[in-house]
């Protein structure tokens, strides 16, 4: 159903596909681009800044993480919530991190994930869920471990191997049991991605050798050396868990960033001109299968160099990686080293203040690369030698959307309901059927060229309603506005609404905000409002259909209603509005003055967006009850 528009539209151009062709994205502001900065709870590296901190203290702490994200234009967090086989929220499979509280499995006194989850969705950042599959602990010393931790109940699951303690990816049950765990909280929680680092087995030590030989041994029939063996049970650990991630949520995104460099040419001539540490030979992770096999759908090489550095040059891997995803589907995303820039000890060229931003420079040339993760969020807060404002100033200007990926339909275009302005700017309704809304904002109608990239975007929240607070003094603008589901696809923008003086308040609501199952949806009677209503039988159950709206202040306010007429329609169909003092119900005989606006009279409302009017199917009349539409006007 589609909200109407009072005053002040403004149609946009049908665009052909001949003139789509002359309309070029400015590479400076492009419309999709991810953009986050890892969280890292590991050794309390960002967040929780210190162990034991009260649940007040970590959600101020994490809140300011959030808002520095928003701050720099970013519209994701990655977020570390399994660091060593530890949860970051209670389930039945792991303790509770002893990186919240100080001593593993005692809870903080609160769910972190839920908490964490809901701040950035409230603003509209995506959420993803950093584990770590295998590492058990920063010691190799298995006692410090809480007694009921799987990894004492199972001795024979675990290996220490250069001072750490680890899961042995080799035995099938510790594969099972490491993505249960995980999967504990993609089916749990609304967590927008799964990110896995670049530890898989460990990283070599000098000196020792990975204590599996008993357990290739045992499971490794069919191949011929360890070394294959070992990295097809890295590869059935991301190929099953990306599987099981899309069967429950589809719309979750798999994600791996793995260390910078695959192979090097000298050793493959598939592999990248540098002679650094190789993943494939080195951690038995084989980053280039998983992208052409499509298990993943975002890689984020970690490319952690400079721009011409000898070993592994930043240009280079750049250059490699775009050709391996290029004919995938698997988007790449660049893992930047924030924690070099400005640092001591570094290779003089992380002195460089545009380093960075020299990075994204690069990334420009390459339209497969389509976004960047930065390492970590403290190095992105401390923004040593102005590197990270010199990159923001460059190319965060404005907002990006998060890249759209998956199969499926865009949502239908949203419908701006008001664009008043007032004393804070212009405050800005609509309705849509979206996840997420962008909003563009331009000083004259729009053409065609308007929205191919980010020039006229401010803002994408989540809700269905705005306030532009930057709107100039003595500026008249025209916003337009589209919605995106879960998979970022991106509806046709809206029809242009013109902002108008602040005036007596008016939004008419064309079907309801929420209705359950029960309510069908008709388009029988012509003398409906809109496309449709909708209908439901009578029952002695609270299940209204509710109309919501965002009341701009607290006061009096005539709410009318219109409905379709007719013989079968319930002679006593309850509407029960929400008033400031408490409910009242007014009961419509919707058999007679249907098709036209009926004045059910004048209610005290409070402020804010809440529900205001509801169709009740508990009566002792007969016949259907009919929501179709609701008026509200400041008296």
């Amino acid at each position: 159903m589609t909200a109407v528009l009072l005053a002040g539209f403004i149609a946009i151009p049908t665009i052909s596909p001949a003139q789509a062709a002359v309309c070029t994205p400015a590479a400076a502001t492009p419309k999709q681009q991810f953009r986050a900065m890892w969280i890292a709870s590991v050794v309390n590296i960002d967040w929780p800044s210190q162990t034991g901190l009260s649940a007040a203290a970590q959600q101020a702490e994490y809140r300011s993480w959030l808002d520095l994200a928003v701050s720099k234009k970013m519209n994701a967090v990655v977020v570390q919530i399994r660091p060593t086989a530890d949860a970051f929220w209670p389930n039945a499979l792991e303790p509770w991190s002893q990186y919240l509280t100080g001593t593993q499995g005692v809870s903080p006194g609160y769910d972190p994930l839920a908490f964490m989850v809901n701040e950035a969705h409230a603003r509209n950042l995506e959420f993803h869920a950093w584990f770590n599959p295998y590492r058990i602990a920063m010691t190799e010393d298995a006692s410090t471990l809480v007694s009921s931790h799987p990894a004492r109940q199972n001795p024979s699951w675990r290996f220490p191997y250069g001072g750490k303690l680890y899961y042995n990816p080799g035995i099938p049950a510790v594969r099972d049991f490491v993505e249960d765990a995980m999967m504990d909280a993609v089916t749990r929680y609304d967590i927008d991605g799964v990110h896995w680092d670049d530890y898989f087995y460990p990283y070599p030590a000098a000196g020792e050798s990975i204590p599996d030989s008993a357990t290739f041994a045992q499971y490794g029939a069919g191949f011929s050396n360890i070394h294959d063996w070992r990295r097809n049970n890295v590869d059935l650990l991301v190929q099953e868990m990306g599987q099981r991630i899309h069967a429950a949520k589809p719309w979750v995104k798999f994600g791996v960033s793995p260390f910078g460099i695959w192979r090097n040419a000298s050793t493959d001539p598939n592999g990248s001109a540098t002679t650094g540490l190789q993943s494939y030979d080195a951690i038995y992770a084989d980053s280039r299968k998983w992208v052409q096999q499509g298990w993943i759908d975002y890689i984020t090489p970690q490319i952690y160099w400079h721009i011409g550095f000898a070993t592994a040059d930043y240009t280079e891997l750049v250059r490699w990686w775009s050709t391996v995803v290029a004919p995938t589907n698997v988007q790449l995303y660049v893992g930047q080293a924030a924690y070099r820039a400005g640092a001591s000890g570094q290779d003089p060229a992380w002195q460089n203040t545009t380093e960075l931003s020299d990075h994204l420079t690069v990334n420009r040339g390459y339209l497969e690369v389509k976004g960047d993760i930065y390492f970590s969020a403290k190095d992105v807060r401390d923004n040593r030698i102005n590197s990270i404002s010199t990159l923001v100033n460059a190319h965060y200007t404005k907002p990006a959307l998060v890249p759209a990926h998956g199969s499926g339909s865009a949502p239908a275009a949203p419908v701006i309901t008001s664009a008043v302005r007032g004393a804070n700017g212009v405050s800005l309704t609509w309705t849509g059927s979206g996840t997420e809304y962008a909003i563009y904002r331009l000083t004259a109608p729009a053409g065609e060229c308007s929205f191919v990239d980010a020039a006229n975007l401010i803002k994408t929240v989540r809700g269905t309603s705005y306030t532009d607070t930057t709107a100039a003094v003595g500026t008249t603008y025209t916003y337009y506005i589209s919605a995106l589901n879960r998979y970022h696809k991106e509806s046709p923008v809206s029809a242009g609404r013109t902002e108008v003086p602040a005036g007596p308040f008016q939004v008419i609501i064309d079907g309801p905000t929420t209705a359950s199952s029960n309510w069908g949806s008709s388009s029988f009677s012509s003398q409906r409002y809109g496309a449709d209503y909708r209908f439901a039988n009578p029952a002695s159950v609270s299940d209204a259909a509710w109309f919501r709206a965002n009341i701009p202040a607290a006061g009096n306010y005539k709410i009318e209603i219109w409905y379709p007429a007719n013989s079968g329609y319930n002679n006593l169909t309850p509407h029960i509005i929400a008033a400031s003092g408490g409910n009242q119900t007014i009961n419509v005989n919707q058999r007679v003055n249907g098709g036209a606006w009926r004045n059910l009279g004048t209610f005290s409302l409070t402020a804010g967006d809440h529900n205001i009017v509801g169709v009740s199917r508990w009566t002792t009349g007969t016949g259907y009850v009919i929501a179709d539409a609701v008026r509200i006007t400041k008296v």
